[in-house]
């Protein structure tokens, strides 16, 4: 019994210097980053799909109308709506001459999820330069296109993040940690010049990058990929740069429910499939590491003779990300998460387990 016990004490002492290398190699990168000071003028287009956004539009299509920018347009797709969409756009292309509305008719065709809708609208977009936004998010600041574009000058894609909106109970601080996880790895990712994805609510890059690999046919018929997969398709260690400062910040309302948000995950879980080996390889790692470190700890605490260097160990990792993540939360906006990150981190991998275990069985053409 002994042997197995020192075996698992190996494995753990492993995964903590799995964590270890992976706060120093990659999070350290993001702890320590600076935003620059680039400017950049030059005609931009921002893109929102809409499927019965309704509501969302009345809401927030304003912020994205009213921005402090020269010479930039607003195209909002809408996407075969069912409810009052085209009525809300009609009202609102009376009072902003920088709207653009494409319809698409319920007698199209079109292929399941979003890309459809997303490559129209980048088609009709008359700038080369693009900001892609949901209608479900508003940008806080009106310098949101300023701040999103201003590496434009050297770089083909930004990537920003569209942080959800904090609200009262648990469930808000499990799906705000969750996707503080989600900017944390990609973010990290590409400032170590192995970019894999972005999100959709708040993404820039050219459109002639889009139509140098023929947009989304690659992946076509997958219904999700419309941020992910593409950004893993034509990224390069060169052509990325990221924004996280607050005037560029998109916030987007969160699930209400535990349902809709399982929904929601198990779609980007279905999705990551599809990633290059090195970065599915990579956050497996990570993953897996995070997981047996929390299970051996508390059974190595238990049973093992030796406690306390688990305890001390246990300690090391836990300080090690608490001076990593100190800086990383307050700069994207989730510093009220910061002391009870560790309790986050434990049911978040529960969650996560839960979400890798249903997503063969995810099928879904709805992109809502």
């Amino acid at each position: 019994m002994s042997f197995v016990f020192e075996i698992l004490f190996l494995i753990f002492v492993l995964t903590i210097v799995v964590q270890t290398f992976f706060a120093i190699f990659f999070y350290l990168r993001l702890s320590l980053y600076k935003d620059d000071s680039n400017f950049f003028n030059k005609g931009v287009s921002v893109i929102i799909c809409a499927k019965d956004e309704a509501e969302m539009l009345s809401l927030n299509l304003s912020s994205f109308l009213e921005q402090d920018y020269p010479d930039y347009e607003v195209i909002v797709v809408d996407d075969q709506s069912i409810d009052s969409t085209k009525y809300v756009l009609k009202d609102f292309e009376k009072n902003y001459s920088n709207l653009k509305v494409v319809s698409i008719e319920p007698h199209v065709n079109s292929r399941v999820g979003k890309k459809f809708a997303l490559t129209l609208g980048i088609k009709t977009a008359k700038f080369d330069y693009l900001l892609l936004s949901d209608a479900d998010c508003k940008p806080l600041s009106k310098n949101w296109i300023t701040t999103m574009t201003k590496y434009f000058n050297t770089k083909d894609i930004v990537l920003g993040i569209s942080p959800y909106n904090k609200t009262k109970g648990i469930l808000n601080k499990l799906i705000r940690y969750d996707d503080f996880t989600v900017m944390l790895q990609y973010l990290s990712f590409a400032l170590a010049k192995i970019p894999y994805m972005g999100v959709g609510r708040n993404l820039a890059y050219k459109k002639s990058l889009f139509f140098s690999v023929k947009g989304f046919a690659s992946h076509i018929h997958i219904p999700s990929g419309d941020d992910d997969l593409f950004i893993k398709e034509v990224a390069n260690d060169d052509n990325v740069a990221i924004q996280i400062h607050k005037e560029a910040d998109v916030f987007t309302e969160p699930k209400t429910n535990f349902s809709d948000w399982i929904y929601q995950r198990k779609r980007h879980v279905s999705t990551s499939k599809y990633y290059k080996k090195i970065h599915k390889i990579l956050l497996f790692i990570f993953s897996l590491s995070q997981f047996l470190f929390w299970i051996f700890t508390v059974i190595l605490i238990l049973f093992y003779p030796n406690f306390v260097i688990v305890i001390s160990l246990f300690i090391f990792r836990l300080v090690l990300y608490y001076l990593i993540y100190y800086p990383i939360m307050r700069k994207l906006r989730q510093f009220d998460l910061f002391f009870i990150f560790p309790l986050m981190e434990f049911f978040n991998l529960f969650v996560q387990l839960f979400f890798v275990l249903l997503s063969p069985r995810f099928k879904s053409n709805r992109w809502k």
